[in-house]
């Protein structure tokens, strides 16, 4: 039990009705996760009110409520405290009832459109490797240490982020890496945690159906960076005309990597193979298993972020080439008779060019690049088009299908989709709603030497349809399909 009172530091409070001298159990934001004695935090948020849900909330034995408008009813013996902003009010809430874990440890957090994930979990390897007990906050999964949970969202809520990294200052955890995302963001999930650097990685279309323009986007990622205190450090990609945004109001200290532009951290590929990328880093050679030039801007972050931590220079490239790829990050299979099938998480257009142009750099001769890809329902509509032009346009066959359509007719998806191709590339794509029988198309229509990417859901294990999950993992699938070939 805590004393309210005392995890009120910090909050922005408008009015108080009630005592803030009251012991309560836990704090939640679902109404339907209340019990005796906790504090409902009522949100606006951006399909559902939980305004709507404080008298439920009472009814289940909450004895606080915290929100941004008093209801009409006020209850007896209800300690109600009104607030500015309650997705801010949660966050630092959150922090204060788990006694700031992030002050206690080393939080680096990771944005961006694409690298996120491989930029965070191989972090965690690497400083793993070198000797520290680590942390992961990501969209694959979460690591405290060596014990492994499952996520749910790219960047969880403040009260679970906080549950974590309280659970990591338990282990004894040294450092934490976390993917932090637009809506993380935007939501102040973030809000009140204590980073001591932040990284940024690319910025290209995504979530415009949350944001609504570019710059809004953009803008959101950049109050990330401007939040960062003194003794932080900001790592930017330069190669990305955003780089210098994002460090134009950032109290912390600033470094930069790049391949093409002078940099703190400068790269140089000099070979690229299907086991894996030479490069140079400030001139010295680093050889690394992770494979195309989106993989070399993540390992200039990777290196840059362990330097400025202060691991020594050659521990840090030796430990570099000892980095494995990510689950569903360009995780390839190649089958008895030649074909090679690659399955990439690949779900925004620039990261589907990056792949493509990826493979076109790594094949040696003729071999024919067949891509099934589809687009997320409830999801941006406007990258649907430029989805599929990109992929008719780099495969010599593409194969659009279904993602995971969630509420939306998955054929309705595919249409808009096809609304992209060139005429001059109509002839060399197919639509088949089922995944699972696009992919096995894909295989059937492959030779010895021939690249099958199956781009978008990557490290996922389910395909979700009108609001259920079904088990689907593309991997599996993909390699199942070769082995029927093989027979």
């Amino acid at each position: 039990m805590k004393n309210l009172k005392d995890i009120l530091y910090k909050i922005s409070i408008e009015e108080v009705l009630g005592t803030t001298n009251v012991k309560i159990k836990s704090i939640q934001f679902d109404s339907r996760k209340i019990e005796s004695n906790d504090v409902f935090i009522a949100q606006k948020g951006f399909t559902v009110d939980g305004h709507l849900f404080i008298e439920k909330a009472i009814l289940l034995g909450a004895t606080v409520i915290i929100c941004e408008e008093f209801p009409k009813e006020i209850s007896k013996n209800i300690t109600y405290i009104k607030v500015k902003d309650s997705n801010s009010a949660l966050a630092i809430l959150a922090s204060n009832y788990y006694n700031n874990p992030s002050s206690n440890l080393k939080l680096i957090g990771v944005t961006g459109t694409n690298g996120k994930t491989t930029i965070a979990s191989l972090l965690y390897q690497l400083f793993k490797k070198a000797g520290f007990k680590v942390g992961l906050l990501s969209t694959v999964k979460v690591l405290v240490d060596e014990k492994e949970y499952n996520a749910t969202h790219t960047t969880p809520d403040s009260i679970t982020i906080n549950s974590y990294l309280n659970d990591m200052i338990n282990e004894g955890v040294d450092y934490c890496f976390m993917e932090v995302s637009s809506h993380g963001i935007h939501q102040k999930r973030t809000h009140g945690l204590h980073f001591e650097g932040g990284i940024f990685t690319n910025l290209s279309h995504d979530h415009l159906d949350y944001h609504h323009s570019f710059a809004a986007y953009r803008d959101v990622k950049k109050s990330f960076f401007d939040a960062l205190p003194k003794s932080a450090f900001a790592l930017v990609n330069m190669d990305d005309k955003n780089g210098s945004i994002m460090l134009q109001n950032t109290k912390a200290t600033k470094r930069t990597y790049a391949l093409k532009t002078i940099a703190d951290y400068k790269g140089k590929v000099l070979e690229k193979r299907m086991s894996g990328l030479l490069l140079t880093i400030n001139g010295t050679e680093v050889w690394s298993k992770l494979i195309g030039t989106f993989n070399a801007y993540n390992l200039l972050a990777i290196i840059g972020t362990a330097e400025i931590c202060g691991l020594e220079k050659l521990e840090i490239l030796r430990l570099v080439s000892e980095l494995e790829s990510v689950s569903g990050r360009f995780q390839y299979t190649i089958s008895k008779t030649g074909i090679t099938a690659i399955v990439d998480y690949a779900h925004t257009p620039d990261a589907l060019k990056n792949v493509l142009e990826t493979i076109a750099d790594i094949k040696t001769g003729k071999e024919k690049v067949i891509t099934v890809v589809g687009c997320g329902g409830d999801r941006d509509k406007t990258k649907r088009p430029k989805m599929a032009r990109i992929a008719s346009q780099l495969s010599n066959q593409a194969i659009f299908t279904s993602d995971n359509p969630r509420t939306e007719n998955a054929q309705s998806i595919i249409d808009e989709m096809e609304v992209g191709v060139p005429e001059e590339n109509s002839a060399k794509t197919l639509s088949i709603l089922d995944r699972k029988q696009a992919i096995k198309t894909a295989c059937k229509l492959s030779e010895s030497g021939d690249i099958v990417l199956v781009a978008g859901k990557g490290h996922e294990t389910y395909q979700e349809i009108n609001g259920e999950r079904f088990h689907f993992d593309d991997l599996e699938v993909v390699s199942e399909c070769l082995i029927q070939l093989n027979k």
